[in-house]
C-alpha cells in the first residue's frame, strides 16, 4: 500500500499537522463518520500498512469490510484530507480569508458589513510590502466585488469598471512579461518558437508611461531586454539595480526565479569570455544567500553550491569560500551533502596549496554521481602533477580512462574528460627542451574548445 496516494499523503504530514488533521476529522462540520477517523488512525499508526491487516483491524472496529468497501472508505478519507489541505492553504493567507468574507457579505447584500470588510482588506493590502501580480490581483477582486454590489443598487454607475480595466491590464502585462522572459531564457539554451510580432506588441504596450515605471512591469521589462540584447551592458545593470532595490516588492518564489535569470545571464557572459562577470555573479550569489532567495524548500541545490565555490575560488575569495562551504553544508540535500562538501573543500585546499589535505579528502570520499566523480578525479590529476608524482599520475590517468569507458559517460562530458587525459599525457611525454613541440602543443590546447581545464594546461606550458 506504500504506493497509495492516501498513504503517501498521510506520511507527508508533520507531527503538528497530524494533530490538526485529527481536530479536523473530529469536527462534525467537516466529518460525521467515525469509521473515517478510525481508518486515519490505523494508517497514521502503521509504518507499513498492508491491505489485509487494515481490513482486519477496521472490521474489528466497525462492520466487516471487503476489498471494495475498503477502497471506498479510503476514497472518502482521501477526499476529506484534501479538503483539510485546501482549508489550511486558504486560512493561512489572511488577505484571502478576508476576501472570501467580503464575497460572502456581498452575496447576502449586507452593504455595511461588506464596506467594513472591504476597508479592512484594503488597509491590510496596502500595509504589506508586496507590489507584485498578486497585489494587483487582490485589488482587482476587491474592486470587482464592490462593483457587483454597487451595480445592483445603482445600475447606471459603472465608474469602477475603468479601474478594473486598468488593473486587468497590469495583471495581464506582468504575467505575460514573466512568461516572455522565461521563454527568452529558454531560447538561450534550446531552440523554441516564439511569435516575434506578438512579443513586440506586448513590449510596446508595457513601455507605455502609465505602466513602464511600475516595479511589477519594469523589472520584467529590464529582464526581457537583458535576455534579448545580452551584449548591451546597460540592460543587465538596469535589471540588477531593480532586482536589488525592489526585492521586498516580490514574493520569495519570484525573487528566486529573477535571481536565477540574472545569475544564468552572468554565466553565459562568462562562457563568452566576459571575465568581469565573475564579480557580478559572485555579488548576486552572496545577496541571494543573504536574502535566502537561492533556496528551494529551504535547501540549496548541489549545483548552486558547486557554482558558488567555483566563482569564489576564481576571484581569490578563499576565506569567504571556506566560510561558505562549512556554513551552508547542512542546507544541501542529505543524499549529496557529504560528497559535495568534501569535493568543494578539496577544491579550496588545492587553491590554497594544501595538497596533502586534497589527497586525504578525495581518496576517502565516495562519489556515486559519475560527473562529480570525474570532477574529483580531475582535481586529483592536477594534484599529482603539481606534486611531481608522475607514476601515480599515469596510473590515475589509466584508471580514469577505464572509468569513462566503463560508465559509458556520454555526450560532451565524455569528450571533455578524454581530452583532459589526452593533453595531460602529451604534456608528460613532452620534451621541454623542444621549443617547437612545446609551442605546437600550446597552440593545440589553445584551439581545443572541449577542454574544461584549459587554463591549467596553459599555465603548465607557459612556465
Amino acid at each position: 500500500m506504500e504506493k497509495s496516494t492516501l498513504v503517501r499523503l498521510v506520511r507527508s504530514f508533520s507531527p503538528v499537522e497530524l494533530r490538526d488533521v485529527r481536530k479536523f476529522l473530529n469536527s462534525p462540520f467537516f466529518n460525521q463518520r467515525q469509521d473515517l477517523i478510525g481508518l486515519f488512525e490505523q494508517i497514521a499508526g502503521d509504518k507499513e500498512p498492508e491491505k489485509e491487516s487494515l481490513m482486519r483491524k477496521m472490521s474489528a472496529l466497525t462492520v466487516p469490510l471487503d476489498d471494495q468497501k475498503l477502497r471506498l472508505l479510503m476514497s472518502y478519507l482521501h477526499g476529506l484530507l484534501e479538503q483539510y489541505l485546501a482549508v489550511k492553504e486558504m486560512t493561512a493567507d489572511k488577505l484571502s480569508t478576508q476576501l472570501h468574507l467580503a464575497v460572502a457579505y456581498r452575496k447576502r447584500r449586507m452593504s455595511d458589513a461588506f464596506e467594513r470588510t472591504k476597508k479592512n482588506l484594503e488597509k491590510a493590502l496596502e500595509a504589506q510590502p508586496l507590489r507584485n501580480t498578486s497585489y494587483y490581483d487582490f485589488q482587482y477582486k476587491i474592486q470587482w466585488e464592490a462593483h457587483q454590489l454597487n451595480y445592483v443598487q445603482n445600475p447606471t454607475n459603472v465608474s469602477g469598471l475603468r479601474e478594473l480595466s486598468r488593473n486587468a491590464d497590469i495583471i495581464n502585462l506582468a504575467q505575460k512579461l514573466r512568461l516572455v522572459c522565461l521563454l527568452a531564457a529558454h531560447q538561450t539554451v534550446y531552440q523554441s518558437d516564439m511569435d516575434a510580432g506578438r512579443e513586440e506588441e506586448l513590449i510596446a504596450f508595457a513601455e507605455r508611461p502609465e505602466f513602464a515605471a511600475m516595479p511589477v512591469i519594469s523589472v520584467y521589462l529590464h529582464c526581457y531586454r537583458m535576455l534579448r540584447f545580452p551584449s548591451e551592458e546597460a540592460h543587465f545593470q538596469g535589471f540588477k539595480s531593480l532586482l536589488l532595490d525592489q526585492s521586498g516588492r516580490f514574493s520569495e518564489e519570484e525573487m528566486h526565479g529573477l535571481f536565477i535569470l540574472a545569475i544564468n545571464y552572468c554565466i553565459r557572459r562568462l562562457n563568452a569570455g566576459g571575465d568581469r562577470y565573475f564579480r557580478e555573479a559572485f555579488d548576486l550569489y552572496r545577496e541571494g544567500l543573504n536574502k535566502e532567495y537561492l533556496f528551494e524548500d529551504g535547501m540549496l541545490t548541489r549545483f548552486t553550491y558547486h557554482n558558488i565555490v567555483a566563482i569564489g575560488l576564481r576571484l581569490g575569495e578563499l576565506e569567504w569560500v571556506r566560510f561558505f562551504i562549512g556554513e551552508y553544508k547542512n542546507r544541501l540535500e542529505k543524499s549529496y551533502r557529504e560528497s559535495a562538501f568534501s569535493y568543494n573543500l578539496a577544491r579550496l585546499e588545492y587553491e590554497s596549496g594544501h595538497y596533502g589535505y586534497v589527497l586525504e579528502l578525495l581518496q576517502k570520499a565516495n562519489y556515486r554521481d559519475p560527473l562529480l566523480n570525474l570532477a574529483a578525479k580531475t582535481l586529483l590529476l592536477k594534484t599529482y602533477y603539481d606534486l611531481g608524482e608522475y607514476d601515480l599520475l599515469q596510473s590515475h590517468l589509466d584508471a580514469m580512462r577505464n572509468y569513462i569507458h566503463r560508465k559509458r559517460v556520454i555526450g560532451y562530458h565524455r569528450t571533455n574528460y578524454l581530452n583532459i587525459i589526452r593533453f595531460m599525457e602529451k604534456i608528460m611525454r613532452l620534451n621541454t627542451l623542444d621549443k617547437a613541440a612545446a609551442e605546437a602543443l600550446r597552440q593545440a590546447v589553445e584551439q581545443e574548445e572541449a577542454l574544461p581545464e584549459k587554463a591549467f594546461f596553459l599555465k603548465i606550458l607557459d612556465c
